[in-house]
C-alpha cells in the first residue's frame, strides 16, 4: 500500500513567511561584529510644546454669487483651473438688459435733442428781451424750459447707466488672480439672486487656523517658538514657522477655545485649502506658588534620541538600548516633537541610557 504523506494545518508559504516575520521582529541571527556605534538619551531645555488638530485655509477666498436672475448660457472655467484678475468666468442670459440698456441709450438722444432746441429757444428769447420786445414772463418761461430739458438730459443718463451696469451683472469675471475651487453650475442652469455659481481662492496667501484652549492661548502672548506641521508634504518640507501669528479676540462659550490663526509663508508650492495640519504651541510654564504643595516639585525633563535610531515596524516603534555589556534590547517607545536631527521621547527610556544608532547592526548583534 502507498504510505500517505503527513498533512500540515498550514501551506508552506504561510510557514516562510512566519519564520521571517519572526526574524524581522527579533533581528534575526546575531552577528559577531564590531562594539555598536551608541548615543545617549539626552535631557533638553527646549520649551514645552503640544500640538493641536488644525487646518489649512486660504486667507483670500470668494464665493460669488447670481446678483440677478438668468439661465447660464457659458461656463468658461473648471475646478483646478488658474485665472487672472477680470477674466470672464460665467456668463448669463442677458438678451432682456441688453435691450433695456439700448432703450436707455435712445432716451438719452432723445432728450439732448430737447435740450438743444430748449438752449437755442432761450437763447433768442434772451436776445429779444434784452431788446424789449418780449415780456418778463415769455423770457423765464424760456429759461425754465432750458432748465427742464437739462434736468430731463442728466435723468436720462443715470437710468441708462443703471440699465448698463445692471447688464454687467450677467457677465461673472474674476475679483483677483487665483485658482478655481468649485463650480456648481452648467450650461442651462437657472440662476437666481443668491446663487453660488463660482469660488475662488488665493493660492499665495494660506495660513493654519486652530482651536485651542483658553490656557493655551494665554501661554501664546509673545511667542516666537510656534511651528506648523503639514504630513501631507514631503518629509523635507512638512514644518513651516509662521510669519504671524494671530489670536482671534473672543472665545467661544460652547467649547471655551480660542481660534488662532497662523500665516504661512506667500507662495507655498502644494498647498491646497482644507488639508491636515498640527499647529505645535508653547506651554505655558506655571509658578510653583500657584500649585498644591504635593504638586510643586521639578518639572518633567524632556528626554530626546537621534532619529536615525528610531526602529518602524509596522504600527510599533521603538529603539535598541544598549546595556552594560553591550548588549542591545528592543524596547518599544512613545514619540513627541521632532527637533532638528533629534525627536522626542515620551516614554520607553530614561536619561542616561545608550541606544545604537545603527538599528540594523543592533538586530545582527542580538
Amino acid at each position: 500500500m502507498d504510505q500517505k504523506k503527513p498533512m500540515t494545518n498550514k501551506p508552506l508559504g504561510i510557514l516562510a513567511s512566519s519564520v521571517l516575520l519572526a526574524m524581522a521582529l527579533t533581528g534575526g541571527a546575531r552577528s559577531a561584529g564590531g562594539p555598536l556605534v551608541t548615543a545617549p538619551v539626552t535631557r533638553s531645555s527646549a520649551a514645552a510644546t503640544a500640538s493641536f488638530a488644525a487646518v489649512v485655509e486660504a486667507v483670500r477666498k470668494t464665493s460669488m454669487a447670481a446678483q440677478v436672475a438668468g439661465s447660464v448660457i457659458e461656463v468658461r472655467v473648471k475646478p483646478g483651473d488658474t485665472v487672472q484678475a477680470g477674466q470672464v468666468l460665467v456668463r448669463l442670459d442677458a438678451s432682456a438688459a441688453n435691450q433695456t440698456a439700448a432703450s436707455g441709450d435712445a432716451q438719452v438722444q432723445a432728450a439732448r435733442a430737447s435740450l438743444e432746441v430748449a438752449a437755442q429757444d432761450f437763447e433768442r428769447k434772451q436776445q429779444l428781451f434784452n431788446k424789449n420786445y418780449i415780456s418778463q414772463a415769455a423770457f423765464e418761461r424760456a429759461r425754465a424750459q432750458w432748465q427742464a430739458a437739462q434736468g430731463q438730459v442728466a435723468a436720462q443718463l443715470a437710468q441708462a447707466g443703471a440699465a448698463h451696469a445692471q447688464s454687467g451683472f450677467y457677465i461673472i469675471t474674476a475679483p483677483y488672480a487665483g485658482v478655481v475651487a468649485d463650480v456648481p453650475v452648467v450650461v442651462g442652469d437657472m440662476a437666481l439672486p443668491g446663487k453660488l455659481l463660482v469660488s475662488l481662492y488665493d493660492p499665495a496667501a494660506l495660513r493654519v487656523t486652530v482651536s485651542v484652549p483658553q490656557t493655551a492661548a494665554a501661554g501664546m502672548q509673545g511667542a516666537r517658538d510656534v511651528k506648523v506641521e503639514i504630513p501631507g508634504l514631503a518629509e523635507n518640507r512638512q514644518w513651516f514657522v509662521p510669519a504671524r501669528v494671530q489670536l482671534l479676540p473672543t472665545v467661544d462659550p460652547a467649547t471655551h477655545t480660542v481660534e488662532v490663526r497662523l500665516d504661512l509663508p506667500r507662495n507655498t508650492a502644494g498647498l491646497t485649502p482644507g488639508m491636515f495640519a498640527r499647529a505645535w504651541l508653547p506651554e505655558r510654564p506655571i509658578a510653583a506658588d500657584s500649585l498644591p504643595a504635593k504638586a510643586t516639585g521639578a518639572a518633567p525633563e524632556r528626554l530626546f534620541v537621534p532619529e536615525a535610531a528610531l526602529v518602524r515596524r509596522a504600527e510599533v516603534t521603538a529603539l535598541y538600548v544598549v546595556g552594560d555589556g553591550g548588549h542591545p534590547t528592543l524596547r518599544q517607545i512613545r514619540l513627541g516633537e521632532r527637533i532638528g536631527d533629534n525627536i522626542e521621547v515620551l516614554s520607553g527610556v530614561s536619561a542616561g541610557e545608550r541606544v545604537a544608532t545603527d538599528p540594523q547592526a543592533a538586530a545582527r548583534a542580538q
